[in-house]
């Protein structure tokens, strides 16, 4: 299989990047299962909440800009050590302070996902890494490791939180479900210092232009390091530009849909429609985390068949529709966690395709920058549903955002096909080599 082919050759640094990614999906997947219950015990609104998330995003739009523009630049660890420190800094605080504004300051500074999916810097980096250390025809399953590793990390960090919730109650070591969600951010911290340790551990061929530590031979060498040089200064290409419009129309489109629903606001439905314990949603949320990790591996599968731009619209339309219909299952609830399952199983299969989409119509000179803006696009459109959801909520519609989210998803995916249905045939020639 070539998924366990790529997993056992992969070299040192690939894998430092999927321990990387592992380890911070798990710490996002720790304080997703508790964020809004713990804004709740701190006496936050629904309305507020909503806010939280949202400026959240926003702030880390604000931050990832500059860091994914210059990362080439200052280097690739070091922005994502900086990153890691801030990560460790927010956990500390969260465990702490109780004051709105002083959380909502660190959670931006930090990286606080109000939705136990990617934000921050840290994804555009460690992909562009990607396929800098990987050729055309390994992406796809290199790339599905990745995912799988990320989503693995997050379904742990799920389970974990709540038998962590559980035992510090049982023991006694926490007197309050307060008290324990602030010890679950102490653990967030410790997780961001393993992080810190394994970026560390990236070689000088994680950075741009680094070609098996020699220096250029000759004169044309040397003029070609010097121009991809400059080039890391200067602006993007005329032809990315071109083709970046269109990718952030189907991005913005499809993460504006999804931010009207995060995974944050998913612990909060269940917990309150289906009154659900904290062991009982962080099983929940572990086995759909789980689906979500296996059903990565024969995205690459799907990606080598279909094409990549065909491979996400027969992931993408069912995901969608299995999860509009999932507030109509409230009456019953095995049905809602069948939809939930399937909704998991298909979500996370265009994950793979739409990287190889990326790291292939785009220069390399050119990718870090431009998958930091697709997905600063991504995060900046998902900030602006959780307004909508919180007031929504506060009137008791929360289901119609499963409705609003499943729509957007699709007139992302007409976007897609219409936009760049053409790119198939050309990268199937590359990856399928």
């Amino acid at each position: 299989m070539r998924v366990v082919e790529a997993f056992k050759t992969a070299n040192r640094d690939v894998k430092i990047c999927w321990l990387s990614a592992f380890l911070r999906l798990m710490s996002y997947g720790l304080t997703n299962q508790i964020l809004t219950l713990f804004l709740s015990e701190i006496h936050v609104s629904e309305q507020q909440m909503g806010w939280f998330m949202s400026l959240t995003l926003i702030g880390d739009v604000a931050i990832s800009y500059p860091l994914t523009w210059y990362a080439d630049r200052l280097g690739r660890r070091r922005t994502l050590v900086a990153g890691a420190i801030a990560m460790c800094a927010s956990g500390v605080v969260f465990s702490y302070s109780e004051n709105y504004y002083v959380l909502l300051t660190f959670a931006v500074l930090g990286v606080i996902s109000p939705s136990s999916d990617e934000v921050g810097p840290f994804k555009s980096i460690e992909e562009s890494t990607l396929a800098h250390l990987t050729p055309h025809n390994k992406r796809p399953e290199v790339y599905a490791v990745h995912w799988m590793m990320s989503t693995s990390g997050s379904a742990l960090g799920s389970i974990s939180c709540g038998w962590i919730v559980r035992l510090l109650l049982e023991t006694g070591a926490a007197d309050t479900l307060l008290d324990c969600h602030k010890l679950v951010f102490v653990v967030y911290a410790v997780l961001a210092a393993a992080k810190l340790v394994a970026i560390l551990l990236l070689s000088d061929a994680a950075e741009t232009g680094h070609s098996n530590n020699t220096l250029p031979e000759t004169v044309e060498e040397e003029t070609a390091v010097l121009l991809k040089s400059r080039r890391a200064t200067r602006g993007l290409s005329p032809e990315t530009y071109a083709v970046l419009v269109r990718l952030l129309i189907v991005f913005m489109l499809d993460s504006f849909g999804v931010g009207f629903m995060t995974s944050a606001w998913m612990v909060f439905y269940y917990s309150t429609v289906f009154k659900l314990t904290s062991v009982a949603l962080g099983t929940l949320f572990f086995s759909a985390g789980i689906i979500m990790a296996l059903s990565s591996l024969p995205s690459s599968i799907l990606a080598r068949k279909f094409g990549p731009v065909k491979a996400t619209l027969v992931a993408q339309v069912p995901s969608a529709l299995f999860f509009m219909l999932i507030p109509f299952a409230e009456f019953y609830f095995p049905l809602s966690v069948l939809l939930f399952s399937l909704y998991n199983l298909t979500v996370a299969m265009d994950v793979t395709p739409r990287q190889i989409l990326l790291t292939s119509i785009i220069k390399p000179a050119d990718l870090t920058r431009v998958m930091g803006i697709v997905n600063m696009g991504k995060t900046f459109s998902r900030c602006i549903g959780p307004i909508f959801t919180g007031l929504l909520a506060e009137k008791g519609l929360l289901w119609s955002c499963f409705t609003i989210s499943g729509s957007f998803v699709l007139l992302a995916d007409t976007v897609l096909l219409a936009s760049f249905s053409h790119a198939d045939a050309e990268i199937l020639s590359k990856t399928n080599s």
